[in-house]
């Protein structure tokens, strides 16, 4: 049966659970089965239901090849306990289900739930950004609020004497750049995350998968410049990381067996005793790495995970785990690399008897990335899934990314540019009461983004060029690194090699000559 993808959206989780419930009811084989001497008509084995929702599990799109049988059945247990199915005599609810060949039928009624239609939070993020408009940030592209428009004579009246009065006040105008306090510069990085989160979902709104009071700007800032070599985000406070047994234990196990922190093994099975005791830690850490609070934004993230928007869900889980608290976003980076190492590593020993070591990393780490306050019936198939996408792409997903910066920065340096004020007038106290909203389209704030990110670029080649406190050396070697990182910006305004080389055709290329000061030699004159 062909799989739907469940794209990102208000209670995905829910909307996946009526989504296998209802291919489950539709397509689980349901035939005449003999037991206790007696015949039963339109049901089916415990062992069937397992074997055929397995199948279904692996290839929907929404889960993948990582569901392990054992998921599988927990799932099947789910469903009993929902009333999904039900025994032969009608029972559900506490009863268990084992891998075996009692019986289990579907009951007449229809076990779907319901998805409520309320938004999860009250504040929207539309509200956060008007409060932020009220600043003087505009962030048009973000509003959905409808614009409003002004009926009364008064007021375009009073708007065009104000005008007037601003024409007369030209000679007076006072000159000032404006101040942005740290908590100015805090919500320009937590609307510039919603932006960007809100674009590379496709929703036209956040409001029902991200609160944006829980977004802590600080963090963002924080996992953004403090950072090792390597990338790992380095914590102030000593007591937040991880305790030094835990971090020689994981260091043993993810260059063993070349390990320099640690004796090399005595006895058999040591490497398993000490996974043994990584899991125990991770396992018993009260909250999931990715918090509680950002259980509806991950999960969501999980409907970008096809193979042809893969770069999309890497952008998104960038964004996402900068959010994290720096001790959480330290321990899922040093987590994900060491059960990256360990499952490549070929040297390494089994970990289990039965389970593979891949499988065995996500099975027993899954649910210590995420999970749900309250336990949620696809939780662990959900995480299986987000663990396993992490294995395979955590060097590029918890790298600091360098655009989100940029954008922050512009939209500073725009906000500090130089603003007019008249003496004597406020002019907040000047303008309405009321605002004007253009709401656009797309694909126009995708060329707004385009041409306002070349003209910030073009503005500092000029400003490389124009620099006199460069040295030769230096700008040379500046404008080739901008070259190589920007071409079509440095091709419009160098176009030929003649065009660039005169830029330094008033400096000498060659040294001139140091005065020799060798005595002249005069021939020998003869008389």
């Amino acid at each position: 049966m062909e799989s739907r993808i469940v794209t990102p959206g208000p209670y995905r989780a829910t909307k996946l659970w009526n989504e296998i419930t209802k291919y489950f009811r539709a397509g689980m084989p349901v035939k005449k089965h003999r037991q206790n001497l007696k015949s039963y008509g339109s049901c089916f084995t415990a062992t069937e239901a397992v074997d055929w929702l397995h199948e279904l599990l692996r290839n929907n799109n929404n889960f993948g090849q990582e569901v392990t049988r054992q998921q599988t059945l927990q799932l099947l247990r789910k469903f009993l306990k929902n009333h999904v199915i039900e025994d032969l005599k009608g029972r559900w609810g506490s009863e268990n289900v084992d891998d075996d060949n009692h019986l289990y039928r579907f009951p007449t009624n229809s076990p779907l739930k319901t998805v409520p239609r309320h938004p999860l939070w009250r504040r929207s993020s539309t509200e956060n950004v008007a409060k932020e408009k009220d600043r003087g940030f505009k962030f048009p592209h973000f509003s959905r609020r409808t614009p409003k428009k002004s009926d009364s004579p008064s007021d375009k009246e009073n708007i065009e004497n104000l005008q007037d009065e601003i024409l007369d006040h030209k000679k007076d105008v006072l000159v000032h750049s404006r101040e942005l306090s740290q908590e100015d510069v805090a919500e320009i990085w937590r609307n510039i995350v919603l932006i960007h989160l809100q674009k590379i979902l496709g929703l036209p709104s956040l409001d029902d998968v991200l609160d944006p009071t829980q977004i802590n700007p600080h963090s963002v800032m924080y996992n953004m410049n403090n950072t090792s070599k390597h990338g790992v985000v380095v914590l102030q406070n000593k007591l937040d990381d991880l305790p030094h047994w835990v971090l020689s234990a994981m260091k043993c196990l993810a260059n063993w067996p070349r390990s320099n922190d640690m004796s090399q093994p005595t006895y058999v099975g040591f490497e398993r005793d000490v996974f043994r005791t990584i899991a125990d830690y991770f396992l018993n850490l009260p909250e999931p790495l990715v918090t509680f609070q950002y259980y509806e934004l991950f999960v969501n993230i999980l409907g970008l995970l096809q193979p042809h928007l893969e770069k999309v869900a890497v952008e998104a889980l960038q964004l996402c785990c900068l959010l994290l608290p720096p001790p959480n976003r330290r321990k899922l980076q040093l987590l994900m690399r060491m059960i990256s190492r360990i499952s490549q590593n070929v040297d390494m020993p089994r970990l289990h008897d039965v389970i593979g070591t891949r499988s065995l990393m996500v099975q027993t780490f899954s649910r210590c990335v995420l999970c749900c306050a309250e336990e949620v019936d696809l939780d662990e198939l959900l995480a299986t899934r987000l663990v396993s996408f992490l294995m395979d792409h955590h060097q590029e997903i918890l790298k600091v990314p360098v655009y989100l910066q940029v954008a922050v920065q512009h939209h500073i340096d725009y906000l500090k540019k130089v603003q007019i004020k008249y003496p004597g007038i406020e002019v907040s106290a000047m303008l309405p009461a009321y605002s004007f909203c253009k709401q656009i389209s797309t694909q126009e704030f995708e060329e707004q983004k385009r041409s306002t990110s070349q003209a910030a670029m073009a503005e500092l080649l000029e400003n490389i060029i124009k620099d006199k406190a460069l040295s030769l050396k230096d700008k040379k070697k500046k404008l080739k690194q901008f070259q190589k990182e920007y071409p079509d910006i440095y091709q419009s305004r160098f176009p030929t090699t003649e065009s660039e080389a005169k830029l330094f055709a008033d400096r000498p290329t060659i040294k001139q000559p140091m005065l020799t000061l060798k005595k002249p030699k005069f021939q020998k004159l003869r008389y």
